[in-house]
């Protein structure tokens, strides 16, 4: 091996090691590692969910007929409903609605049977408390399947001479945990990597050991690698370790590859630490360096695909998620671990990638060169 590139390589490792040990040597910054990334993890798995488990209902029932009754037991019998009212007359409806005191209420009509026998439309009132829309239609959404049911059932199953099955790929269940924990290794990951990068040169100044930095025999792109592998590293480790409970504990198959996986992750932190690199060089003590990142880490969240589609955002926002990374990590940590995702399928969100990184680092180099 040549001297010059053993040299170089001898000055990496020795600056990696010294910033892998300012992260492991203390306790508390152990603990800070492991400790809030499964908390968070188990957090968003059993409460981070857009599934509706629970819909309170009221009933009011004029008919008081046997179909209304097979209308009924539909709703009793489901997982989803849970009946915790009967009123007795309309003028309750609202009451119960404005009160709060259920989320929707079913209203059969008073010849509702009588319709059925004649061949007639029997409508069938869904009220819902739409002050949280969301919550609100998937509630009526839930309804109007179970009233599609029944009426496919009384029937006798010829309501229609085509009849439509819905499978859902990759998650039969649609549980939303699924994608969201899926693309949780790539979140959580980023916010303790562009936390451990912003802060790696800044630290230097503050404490006052930036100047012996100058002196020794490294350049800067010498200590820009040693500086940027620690992040790197811990980075990774965060990932596998979202992983590794959202298959132990949620019980989320992975059908993917690891090796894709994981390959994938490692260019995603590069251009993490290229921002985060950037951050550093851009700041003075390490309290601008963390409120520059936490002013970036929430935009890069929503900007990324991981609370809202892409395809819903305004037009020039969806340009704007093109230079943030964690647009390109979600997808294809969903793509892999869910579907299975191949090397054709991932490598179109992975060049964009190597070109932030790319960007970045080099950035990073010169803006820390200045200093020099």
């Amino acid at each position: 091996m040549d001297s010059s590139l053993r040299n170089f390589l001898r000055s990496v490792m020795t600056l990696f090691r010294k910033e892998l040990l300012m992260i492991l040597t203390d306790p508390r910054n152990r603990i800070i590692l492991v400790v809030p990334l499964i908390v968070q993890t188990v957090i968003f798995g059993h409460v981070a969910t857009y599934d509706l488990n629970n819909v309170e209902y009221a009933l009011l029932d004029e008919d008081h007929s046997f179909s209304s009754r097979l209308l009924v037991r539909q709703f009793d019998g489901s997982p989803v409903f849970h009946r915790v009212l009967t009123l007795r007359n309309s003028s309750e409806i609202q009451d119960t609605l404005d009160s709060k005191k259920a989320l929707m209420v079913l209203h059969i009509g008073p010849d509702f049977e009588r319709r059925l026998a004649t061949g007639q439309t029997a409508p069938v009132k869904v009220l819902a408390d739409g002050r949280n829309s969301n919550t609100a239609g998937t509630a009526v959404g839930y309804a109007t399947t179970l009233i599609a049911r029944f009426n496919s059932e009384y029937r006798g199953g010829d309501a229609s001479s085509l009849s439509v099955t819905t499978r859902a790929w990759f998650n039969p269940n649609l549980e939303t945990r699924w994608g969201i924990l899926s693309a949780l290794s790539a979140v959580l990951a980023m916010v303790q990597t562009l936390l451990l990068a912003g802060q790696s040169v800044a630290r230097e100044r503050e404490q006052g050991t930036f100047d012996q930095l100058l002196v020794t025999p490294m350049g800067p792109t010498e200590i820009m690698i040693g500086k940027a592998l620690p992040p790197i590293l811990v980075g990774m480790f965060q990932s596998s370790l979202v992983v590794a409970v959202s298959m132990l504990i949620f019980k989320i198959p992975f059908v993917g590859s690891f090796g894709l996986l994981f390959a994938s992750l490692l260019v995603f932190n590069i251009a993490v630490v290229g921002v985060g690199l950037c951050v550093s060089a851009l700041s003075n003590n390490m309290q601008q360096a963390m409120l520059y990142t936490f002013t970036l880490v929430m935009p890069m969240i929503l900007l990324g695909g991981f609370t809202t589609p892409i395809s819903s955002m305004p037009e020039g926002f969806q340009y704007a998620t093109l230079v943030n990374p964690l647009r390109y990590a979600v997808e294809f940590a969903q793509c892999i671990y869910l579907e299975g995702a191949g090397w054709e399928q991932v490598w179109p969100l992975l060049w964009p990638l190597l070109v932030i990184g790319v960007v970045t680092l080099t950035a990073s180099s010169r803006l820390f060169r200045k200093t020099f």
